[in-house]
């Protein structure tokens, strides 16, 4: 018996030189100035930053093979972005199109001529798509039911709080047709939408609502249902990611503050009671790193093992999704007033934190997933 392979948790020269490239595009196209007066607007994501990003920088292919007009590169790569877009509160759909839509038709028929040649859309920035699921799903909760498929590929139904749905050209609808569970690509003018009031106004949901709307079909049976489960486990476990940017950045502007704020003549950040706090905030966050790292180095050796896939996402999702939420609201309280006020950013960190958290399963959810291995009897 072997022992599976402990992924590097290090980060490569690509992998940095990728993180300088997104980190100065989004220090000069998204400022939180620029995105505070977004999200107050009809317009709540920012097409010329993502064009920017994914035809320019090629980030919305980074997951599709070279073969099908992508970058070919990895989840690690992708977790590196999604570190950088966390950190910046970005309003761009990369994990609703590049990440979890394109990993579902990757999971499909890729050699049909239809469906790569949507990939290839996808992978160049001329399309984007959203996988039409509840932004809640979890991995492991199995195929949905609400939205049901005739025999001509009509569907009829509804879907609520999709995430990056409003931007989407293209849906990947699962539904239940007459031959059991299928992936469906529908064109998002097929499907009514309305926009629910979002926590996270930096990523807008969306509730869709399908009334006999033409639908190809991609994937059927238990390829359908596999292609889902492995976009789950893939956006669950990249979204720690994401989590984790969230929690650095959090982490860092709180100590840049403390270090400047002055009170009863002295800098606040001396006071031995907050050294301790943001010690503390520190240590969680380099833990949460090592957990996401993991997760992104399992995926990136998809196929691999995968009760070994879904632990290493379970386990990533169940510590860093705590520390992010604990990092914005750490950096809430330390910053006073100002940490009040709309005018500064912190609280658009609070709330992506606290969105992130019942994403794509919550803590409770994962913890659960990690007990079976062990026969943990589940909590009362």
């Amino acid at each position: 018996m072997t022992s599976p392979a402990i992924p590097d948790l290090l980060y490569s020269d690509v992998e940095d030189d990728l993180r300088a490239a997104v980190r100065a595009v989004l220090a000069d196209r998204c400022g939180h100035a620029a995105v505070l007066g977004r999200i107050e607007s009809a317009e709540p994501y920012d097409p010329a930053l993502w064009r920017l990003l994914a035809a320019e920088l090629g980030l919305a292919g980074l997951l599709v093979p070279e073969k099908l007009g992508g970058q070919g590169a990895s989840a690690r790569e992708a977790a590196v972005v999604l570190e950088e877009l966390g950190g910046a509160v970005a309003p761009v759909p990369f994990l609703g199109s590049a990440v979890l839509a394109t990993t579902a038709l990757l999971g499909c028929d890729t050699a049909d001529p239809a469906t790569a040649a949507l990939l290839g859309r996808l992978a160049a920035g001329e399309a984007r798509a959203a996988l039409a699921v509840p932004l809640s799903a979890a991995p492991g909760d199995g195929f949905p039911a609400t939205v049901r498929a005739d025999a001509g590929g009509r569907l009829t139904g509804a879907v609520t709080s999709v995430a990056d749905a409003l931007t989407a050209g293209v849906l990947v609808v699962p539904a239940l047709g007459p031959e059991g569970p299928g992936l469906y690509e529908v064109a998002a003018a097929q499907a009514a939408s309305e926009r629910p009031v979002s926590l996270d106004l930096t990523r807008p949901l969306a509730d869709l609502r399908f009334d006999a709307a033409a639908g190809r079909l991609l994937a059927g049976g238990d390829s359908a249902v596999a292609a889902l489960e492995r976009a789950l486990l893939t956006g669950a476990g990249l979204l720690a990611s994401e989590q984790l940017g969230l929690a650095q950045w959090c982490l860092d502007e709180t100590v840049r503050y403390l270090g400047q704020r002055r009170q009863f003549g002295r800098v606040v950040g001396s006071f031995q009671a907050l050294k301790h706090r943001l010690a503390d905030l520190w240590l969680d966050v380099v833990s949460a790193r090592a957990a996401a790292r993991n997760a992104a180095g399992v995926l990136a050796a998809w196929p691999s093992d995968p009760a070994e896939v879904s632990l290493a996402v379970a386990l990533a999702q169940a510590y860093v999704s705590p520390v992010a939420v604990r990092a914005a609201e750490e950096a809430v309280q330390l910053h006073g007033g100002i940490g009040m006020t709309w005018e500064h950013p912190v609280h658009l960190y609070l709330k992506r934190a606290k969105a992130d958290e019942i994403a794509l399963g919550t803590p409770g959810r994962h913890r659960r997933a990690l007990a079976v291995p062990v026969d943990l009897p589940p909590a009362a």
